[in-house]
């Protein structure tokens, strides 16, 4: 009986010791050169000078002073931003200069400035429009607001008009959720969007440019150079008024879009409400 035990078990053994054989499948890499890589262009390279201008000097003072000396690389992003803001975009002088104020190696300045996609390290048009599509606004057709920036520009994502006047992005949420959907076009909000009224938006904007005489293909988002301040809220242009940021459903704020659903009669304890007349 004992040898009948052993018999199988060389069989056994020898399926134990088969090479065991996996396929794996391997995709082509994807990298980006709009995140990490910088590739030298005509109109973004070491050899562009960039300083700030007085103006901005006597802000990066206050700047820096809300920090220790010892400390002061903390205040980089900042920077980033005002050179942004000056310059257009940040290019790779602006970070250079703000490594040289900073007394910081460049590549820490790269790494922020590459890690937030708020830096626009390519240059951007007059007005950037940033469509957000995360799920609130999705839920309220984001998509119609993204089809009627591109029906009515004529580009898609990450392109600028052929005039220079306009860059599309589509972004993660901007935190207007009980707004959307929405758009935020250089530093303002749009929300409460539909198709009609984002190609009425977008229109306003471009009649306003031609009504002030202003260069579209000037450097855009802010830079003192290329930012008209006559484009803005209140113009009126070829019949079409530029509306103020904010709802554009005619709500005020993020208050219900049918009227208040709470707060409609006097407290049952002894609370009570503000006597100001603002609820």
């Amino acid at each position: 009986m004992a040898s009948k035990v052993f018999l199988g078990a060389p069989r056994a053994l020898r399926q134990l010791q088969r090479t065991q054989w996996r396929s794996f499948t391997s995709t082509t890499q994807k990298r980006s050169d709009a995140l990490m890589v910088h590739r030298d262009s005509a109109v973004n390279n070491p050899n562009i000078p960039f300083k700030f201008t007085p103006q901005n000097e006597g802000l990066i003072k206050e700047i820096l002073s809300r920090y220790p000396s010892q400390y002061k690389k903390a205040a980089v992003m900042p920077l980033l931003d005002l050179g942004q803001r000056q310059h257009g975009f940040t290019s790779i002088s602006v970070m250079n200069e703000v490594a040289r104020l900073l007394e910081m190696p460049p590549m820490r300045v790269y790494e922020v400035a590459t890690f937030y996609t708020m830096y626009n390290r390519s240059p951007v048009g007059r007005f950037h429009v940033q469509c957000c599509t995360t799920t609130p606004c999705q839920l309220r057709d984001s998509d119609s607001i993204m089809k009627a920036i591109e029906d009515h520009l004529g580009i898609h994502h990450g392109q600028t008009t052929a005039d220079g006047l306009f860059t599309f992005t589509e972004v993660e949420c901007l935190g207007a959720c009980a707004n959307a959907p929405m758009v935020q076009i250089n530093d303002d909000y749009y929300e409460d969007l539909t198709y009609d009224t984002t190609v009425s938006l977008l229109k306003a904007l471009q009649n306003s440019v031609e009504a002030t005489g202003a260069k579209p293909g000037d450097s855009g988002l802010g830079g003192e150079a290329g930012k008209d301040k006559n484009v803005k809220s209140g113009n009126e242009a070829g019949g079409v008024k530029v509306p103020a940021p904010g709802p554009l459903s005619g709500r005020k704020s993020c208050e219900p879009a049918a009227g208040l659903t709470s707060l409609t009669s006097e407290p049952w304890g002894n609370e009570t409400l503000r006597k100001d007349g603002a609820l």
